[in-house]
């Protein structure tokens, strides 16, 4: 039975990375490349899926978890090597075995597909992934007879200057015959001045046994850039970024500058949103339909239902309901969850709390472990005052109640519905219903005292 496997080569360190983290783990838009990887090949449909690991072996198997199976090079003796140590699962099949860079994360599930559906008609033992690059310096050219088949690979510093100026290059894919790649792995040597076995000697061997070498030309030469320093990574974030912004935009939401616009990989935005520029939205953050983003928004590992309006806000592990709003300058921290209809004005802070129907907290509010009801009125300066120095406490609030202006609500503590705390209270014991709480000391006035004052003229 033929069967369809990929192998991701995931073990090297990346020292041009100037690193203490991985290679393969650096991440753009918001996935590791070597995710960005998997996950492309996991949705072409593969029945076998091997990642070569080394260098921070057990960090990227925490990272990409049982969505694949796992070899290990234990030293780093080039790709032939990485690419034999996966014989012991995939060595007895037959069918088509992809091997692919843990370092690309451009590539796309649909060209995966097409250098398959190739190989497979071409009937190759091996077929190369090239593209044309608009500066192919530093690549391995791709060299062609007049009939336009393949008759080798050449590298940059072995090239002619003929060969130098062909454009075609070797991306670094190839899909082969998965018993002709393991019989031909056997038969390569290391003998070559960095003393390593090149994955890129079985397309020789291959040849010289009389097999067909096939390469398939792939229209976006970007999409094949590996990453080997911060420079390219940054390239690959732009890249990367520009193609989830354009697929967000034809599904209808409207960027005002998508340039300065950043989106995560994954993350979901319904029809009619707009976003204003210096917006991040980030992990695994959903947008709903009809909201407004305001300019210099951060949203992270939120839902936002329909209709909600942020304005320069930070938002992270939280929700908001429909037609609800937030900012300017408000932040909701983990376990924010604001009801329908809630107004959060500017310098709001929440976090873990409910916040019910239809209540408003207008300005200068700290919210924290909290739950309050529908309908309230929080006036400005009111602090939940929720730690103790040692634990945190509950503050629960009643619906249509009246919070009023610099009032501290000292928890643990039960405010009924349709209270009222008088403005400047600081609120210890339970508040009952249709009760008015105040807090404070009476005003004492002195009359005549200003002009007492040292420095006051008669």
């Amino acid at each position: 039975m033929s069967s369809k496997n990929a192998i991701i080569l995931a073990a090297g360190k990346g020292t041009r990375m100037k690193s203490k983290l991985y290679k393969v783990l650096h991440r753009v838009c918001g996935k590791t490349m070597v995710d960005h990887v998997l996950t492309q090949v996991q949705a072409a449909d593969m029945d076998n899926i091997v990642t070569v690991v080394g260098f921070g072996a057990d960090a990227v198997k925490e990272e990409l978890g049982n969505r694949t199976k796992y070899v290990v090079q234990e030293k780093q003796l080039g790709t032939g090597n990485a690419v034999l140590q996966a014989e012991s699962l995939l060595g007895d099949l037959d069918g088509v075995t992809i091997v692919v860079s843990g370092d690309t994360p451009l590539f796309t599930t649909k060209t995966f597909e097409n250098l398959i559906s190739y190989h497979q008609n071409k009937k190759a033992a091996v077929t190369i992934l090239t593209s044309k690059a608009p500066d192919p310096t530093g690549y391995g050219r791709i060299i062609r007879n007049d009939l336009g088949i393949v008759e080798k690979i050449v590298e940059q510093k072995d090239a002619t200057e003929t060969e130098q100026r062909i454009d075609e290059i070797n991306t670094g894919v190839y899909a082969f015959d998965n018993r002709l790649l393991f019989s031909a792995l056997h038969k390569i040597t290391n003998n070559n001045a960095q003393g390593e076995y090149y994955l890129t000697d079985v397309i020789e061997i291959l040849k010289n046994e009389g097999q067909t070498i096939a390469a398939y030309r792939m229209n976006d030469f970007y999409e094949s850039m590996g990453v080997n320093d911060r420079v390219a990574l940054a390239q690959a974030n732009k890249i990367m970024r520009k193609r989830i912004n354009e697929e967000h935009m034809r599904n209808g939401v409207s960027m005002i500058n998508p340039e300065d616009t950043y989106i995560d990989y994954g993350v979901e935005i319904g029809s009619d949103t707009v976003i204003e520029p210096g917006v991040q939205l980030k992990g695994k953050t959903v947008i709903g339909s009809d909201c407004y983003i305001g300019a210099n928004s951060e949203i992270r590992n939120s839902v936002i239902h329909d209709n909600v309006t942020v304005t320069s806000s930070l938002i992270e592990d939280s929700e908001m309901m429909d037609h609800s709003d937030i900012g300017p300058n408000s932040h909701l921290r983990p376990h924010a969850v604001i009801g329908k209809h809630v107004h959060l004005g500017n310098f709001v802070e929440v976090k873990k709390a409910e916040i019910g129907e239809g209540t408003k907290v207008g300005h200068l509010t700290y919210v924290g472990n909290a739950k309050l009801g529908r309908n309230i009125n929080v006036g400005c300066g009111v602090v939940f005052v929720n730690y103790d120095g040692a634990k945190k406490h509950e503050t629960d609030v009643g619906d249509d109640s009246f919070i009023g202006s610099n009032s501290n609500l000292i928890a643990p503590l039960k405010v009924s519905d349709h209270s009222f705390i008088a403005a400047g209270s600081t609120i210890t014991d339970q508040v009952n219903k249709y009760d008015m709480a105040i807090a404070r000391s009476r005003q004492t006035n002195k009359p005549g005292y200003f002009k007492k004052l040292p420095y006051q003229k008669d």
